[in-house]
């Protein structure tokens, strides 16, 4: 056999379905053979889905996915399956594992050895590092296996696979997307290849799971450093290519003293047929935004159970893109707007609001607040004499309308989707229990200029104002006063944006800030805001993660905290 055929298996498990989780893996090693596939890679904890945070603290959880592990290894007979796992010693010690299956039988399990524990990853918690360095000897060729952050550091164990007779590199990962990692990823392995001079195939889990996106987007470079396939993002998809063994027997002296040498006899397939190229398509920066936000909120809304979600509706350009993003993910027939206008709404924000659900063949339910405003405010009136008007009249407005979004909630099941945005949560321009409440934030890690530039985006592809252009021109405002707009309290949103990158995803100080934004006063008063509120942060829906540092698992600053800079 001159020609080993992989498949990578991308996939979207769900955490803990371990029965759901086994049938997808099973169809897909079906789909594999059919392909005429030697080997077919699943990705990092495929079995029981990524993350699955403190379900393993739980012994019958592990138990139960070993258990699950073995009854596909009792149905993989003529192809090589890579299934991430988590293993047990039966001493307490867990592994974040990846098993190799072969003819009915687990042939040998790989231990991770480097375990993340920055960002969102928190593996030290749970896991035990692995020790030995298998590598797997199918006759005509050799091929380790290693697990996602395994491959990134400098000094991995790729290099004692390589130095052991390995070929072939297997990573199965799962890593979260953020705007531009695809090409950081790109740019790392293409470096083991050169390192190591062996072929290298990427395999990334695909879907949304909570604040977590994982984009997919694997591919397999050849010895020169070339994409000979990738795989489509942020969708499942099933990656075949075969690569040529003529060169490997150069490794063969290796094999005799590697004492981590698995060797498996391989069947020989019948012929293949032709195996096409399968490159996908490139995305743009603000198209695999896009992408990322429609997959999380699929897959957060349908992994949940929930049918369909509503979204507040107030003619600004936050709400209006939201309810784009969710249509596009879950069908126009399960999302539900509802305008709440005040005294304070203008006639042009509730034009364009209809215009807007009339664009997206959604439905809109009008439901004005002013009479129930007026009775809050007559209730309050004695405790409130002599008190002018002030943020408390703004936020008993937001407050109100979260009621009646919950209150659909509640009698018909549906998810309520707030729409704030990271600039706005950054510097707490949102209302706890008003604006803020909800079950998942669409545009939470989005910030202010980016959600004019994926509403600009959408209305490209749509060769159409799918957003009404005079929602996209409007100065924003949140219409709870009379002549109110954000900039009458924030900075230009392009100056705020940038002072936030700066502060929240970079950590810079404010001397830094201000070399590199200018005018101190600014970037004091918007530090000084949203050191303040995170006490907010802390209590706003989960939302996708699209940026190198969201808030939330990402980003944990106490809320009693003293310390301050400028």
């Amino acid at each position: 056999m001159t020609k080993i055929r992989i498949a990578l298996a991308q996939i979207n498990p769900t955490v803990g379905d371990l029965s759901g989780n086994k049938e997808k893996i099973l169809d897909y090693i079906k789909r594999a053979e059919s392909a005429g596939s030697d080997i077919v890679l699943f990705p990092e904890l495929a079995l029981c889905g990524y993350p699955p945070e403190d379900l393993l603290l739980k012994r019958h959880f592990i138990e139960n996915n070993i258990k699950v592990l073995r009854s596909i290894s009792k149905e993989t007979s003529n192809i090589i399956a890579v299934v991430g796992f988590v293993d047990s010693d039966g001493k307490g010690n867990i592994y974040n594992a990846a098993a190799v299956l072969y003819n009915r039988k687990v042939m040998g399990v790989y231990h991770k050895i480097k375990l993340p524990n920055y960002g969102v990853f928190d593996e030290k918690r749970y896991f035990i590092p692995g020790k030995r360095n298998y590598v797997f000897d199918i006759g005509d060729m050799c091929f380790g296996v290693s697990i996602c952050e395994d491959i990134w550091d400098e000094d991995g164990v790729y290099i004692s696979q390589v130095n052991g007779g390995a070929d072939v590199l297997f990573n199965i990962s799962a890593s979260p997307y953020h705007a531009g990692k695809k090409n950081l990823r790109k740019k790392i392995l293409r470096k083991r290849v050169r390192q190591t001079n062996a072929w290298i195939c990427y395999l990334n889990l695909v879907g949304g799971q909570d604040e977590l996106v994982f984009d997919g987007g694997s591919f397999a470079f050849n010895r020169d450093g070339k994409i000979v396939a990738s795989g489509n993002h942020f969708e499942e998809d099933l990656i075949c290519f075969d690569i040529d063994t003529k060169s490997f027997a150069l490794n063969k002296k290796k094999h005799l003293v590697n004492k981590d040498l698995v060797r498996i006899p391989l069947h020989k397939n019948k012929k293949k047929r032709k195996c096409s190229k399968h490159i996908a398509k490139s995305l743009n920066h603000i198209e695999e935004i896009y992408k990322a936000l429609v997959l999380g909120t699929r897959d957060y809304v349908q992994k949940n159970k929930f049918k369909k979600v509503v979204i507040g509706l107030s003619g600004g350009v936050d709400s209006a893109l939201s309810a784009v993003i969710a249509s596009d993910a879950l069908g126009e027939g399960n999302v539900i707007g509802v305008s709440m206008p005040s005294q304070y709404s203008s006639k042009e924000t509730q034009v364009d609001t209809k215009r807007l659900t009339d664009n997206l063949g959604i439905r809109l339910i009008v439901i004005p607040i002013q009479t129930i405003y007026e009775k809050y405010l007559d209730i309050l009136s004695r405790e409130f004499e002599g008190l002018g008007f002030d943020v408390t009249e703004e936020n008993l407005q937001a407050r109100i309308r979260s009621n009646i979004l919950m209150a659909f909630s509640n009698k018909f099941s549906w998810l309520v989707l707030t729409t704030g945005n990271k600039s706005e949560n950054s510097v707490g321009y949102c209302t706890l229990y008003g604006d803020m409440a909800g079950g998942f934030s669409i545009i939470k890690d989005v910030s202010k200029t980016n959600v004019y530039k994926l509403s600009n985006y959408r209305n490209a592809v749509e060769s159409s104002d799918l957003i009404p252009s005079s929602i996209i021109r409007r100065a924003p405002s949140a219409e709870l006063r009379e002549g109110q707009k954000d900039q009458d309290t924030l900075p230009p949103y392009d100056v705020l944006d940038k002072i936030l990158k700066d502060y929240i995803e970079e950590d810079r100080s404010f001397e830094e800030i201000v070399l590199r934004n200018g005018k101190a006063s600014i970037v004091r008063d918007v530090i000084a805001m949203v050191d303040r509120n995170e006490y907010k942060r802390r209590q706003s829906p989960p939302g996708v993660k699209i940026t190198p540092k969201a808030f939330g698992r990402d980003r944990r600053l106490p809320i009693t905290n003293k310390y301050k800079t400028g």
